[in-house]
């Protein structure tokens, strides 16, 4: 079949909760995809940042061509040799005392949001039921209906209601909205670094350390969602590190199993995440033997191939390379690390026919928020590869002015 076909049989059976661009991928080998047509493009997407390492990397199919042939699922009622493996190691690359596995960045944030609520009754002391975290507007956390419930974009929430209490919103990046929406019953504050899914926005600088202080001295968690922000992507292995600031939570995802299974994980010290007792939260698939594997080895890769340093490099070169371009539809071009965004002014018709455009010369991307194009390639993309969109991305922006 064709592309056509492919597409016309998803919009047929499929239930339509995306707007994807129209090419079907078919393969994929480090940076570059190819569609069901045999057309060749360069990936700067890498699946919202869950294939960090590029796509199939070799040392993640050698793994997980092991695993499954050993052993792929026991749940939790039993013990498996990898878990305690990855859970050492994730502790030992972050610097955290403990880790609870799950497997959607959802989950993930679903755990944080629960073992704050039970570290401010068994901790704090707050109030049963009376448990508030702050979150930031236009913040994306995922889509469950609790995370929803602290969203302040219409399309996530229309029609999905009754939504759960316990959440107050505050401006990103304002420091004085923070201290002010503290409360003795606040357990915790949840932010992105940097918000990606709301288009590359990033705070003042000193925010995060400014903000993490506030919550210190206000006995209140501190939890960085580093799910998309994290695991090398601006350079740093987490986002916070750029501000030396060290939440009492982190949240990862995407690519710490380098696009090939999906694992999530919470991280923090004992003394919060040891509150809880068995059967208190759990998951079926989370830490399995085969997404532990995997993820042990995606973390090896990050390290041993030197995809953080990578992408400080390559990401500060390519962002100082994309503020000279020229047009009258950009407004302003941010990012850290290989995370950027091109902000496009109103009049420009949005961002979607921008990547529209860029697939058609080999380039995959995709809009958010309707007026920016996000730039996330693998991190083991080099400058050359790098030049060659630089290419692309001025003759489209030239041939759409």
């Amino acid at each position: 079949m064709d592309s056509r076909q492919y597409i016309d049989m998803e919009d047929k059976f499929g239930a339509h909760n995306y707007h994807p661009l129209d090419v079907v991928i078919a393969r994929a080998k480090g940076i570059w995809v190819w569609d069901v047509d045999g057309r060749k493009y360069l990936d700067f997407l890498s699946a919202y940042s869950a294939v960090n390492q590029g796509h199939c990397h070799p040392r993640l199919i050698r793994t997980v061509l092991s695993q499954v042939r050993s052993l792929t699922l026991t749940s939790r009622a039993f013990r498996n040799d990898q878990w305690p493996q990855l859970a050492k190691e994730l502790c030992e690359m972050t610097g955290y005392e403990m880790v609870l596995p799950m497997n959607s960045g959802a989950e993930a944030v679903e755990t944080a949001i629960k073992t704050a609520r039970k570290w401010a009754y068994q901790v704090k002391k707050v109030q049963p039921d009376k448990a508030e975290i702050v979150a930031c507007a236009n913040n994306f956390h995922g889509r469950t209906v609790t995370i929803v419930s602290f969203s302040t974009e219409s399309l996530y929430r229309r029609d999905f209601g009754p939504f759960t209490p316990g959440f107050a919103v505050i401006p990103y990046g304002d420091l004085q909205a923070l201290e002010a929406a503290i409360n003795p019953n606040t357990a915790a504050f949840l932010v992105e670094p940097i918000q990606a899914e709301a288009g590359i926005l990033i705070p003042p600088p000193g925010y995060l350390k400014k903000a993490a202080e506030i919550c210190r001295q206000k006995n209140v968690l501190f939890i960085a969602d580093e799910i998309q922000t994290g695991l090398g992507r601006t350079g740093k292995l987490l986002a916070c590190e750029h501000e030396d600031v060290r939440p009492d939570m982190v949240i990862i995802g995407k690519s710490l199993a380098g696009g090939f299974y999906p694992v999530s994980a919470t991280l923090a010290s004992k003394n919060i995440l040891g509150l809880f007792q068995p059967g208190e939260h759990g998951s079926t698939f989370g830490g399995n033997p085969l997404a532990c594997a995997l993820a042990r080895e995606a973390l090896a890769i990050i390290r041993e191939e030197g995809l953080v340093e990578n992408a400080a490099v390559q990401g500060a070169w390519f962002l100082e390379q994309l503020q000279k371009v020229r047009s009258r539809h950009i407004k302003e071009v941010r990012g850290a690390g290989l995370l950027i965004g091109i902000e496009l002014r109103p009049e420009a018709g949005g961002a979607r026919r921008f990547c529209e455009a860029l697939k058609d010369v080999g380039l995959l991307c995709k809009e958010t928020h309707e007026n920016v194009v996000r730039f996330a390639p693998p991190l083991v993309i080099r400058q050359k590869d790098l030049n060659w969109a630089l290419k692309r991305i001025k003759q489209v922006f030239r041939a759409l002015a």
